[in-house]
């Protein structure tokens, strides 16, 4: 197919003139649905989250129960797969599951944790006020104190 230098720029200016346009301005036009992906009613983007303060919806306990022995299922396999012992399954659950009225929450173990370490601070603290020759706290007063600091700037 020979063509001359005249035919080569027609052909140039038709397709920068004409086929690249048109073909940007489909690809704009197709490229618009990409902004749409991800997004709709089941998208996580569009969940407005739960306001502060606002306990969450309760759970029927057969779902919970089932869900929780679905994933000890997944975990014992896991631990088969690594050549593990395997989780007994009925304990766990039950473990996991019993009310809580019967096992101090995660909560007051924490506390219990916290009050523990901010007492063993004070206790230092008093240690080194006496070595300085300084009156020593009151380890109680100081214990609450230093809890009250820490839960108001929280």
């Amino acid at each position: 197919m020979a063509t001359s230098p005249t035919e080569a720029c027609v052909l140039v200016l038709l397709f920068t003139g004409v086929v690249a346009p048109l073909v940007g301005l489909l690809l704009w036009h197709v490229g618009g649905s990409w902004d749409s992906i991800g997004k709709g009613p089941f998208a996580i983007e569009g969940q407005q989250p739960r306001p502060a303060g606002q306990p969450a919806p309760a759970v029927d306990p057969a779902i919970r129960a089932a869900e929780v022995r679905q994933m000890l299922r997944a975990k014992s396999e896991r631990r088969q797969r690594r050549g593990e012992e395997p989780l007994d399954i009925d304990a766990e659950a039950k473990r996991l599951l019993e009310p809580e009225r019967r096992t101090p929450s995660a909560s007051a173990r924490m506390d219990a944790e916290l009050r523990a370490e901010v007492r063993q601070l004070v206790v230092v603290r008093n240690e080194r006020l006496t070595r300085q020759g300084l009156e020593p706290l009151d380890v109680e007063a100081e214990t609450e104190r230093q809890l009250d600091d820490l839960v108001g700037s929280s």
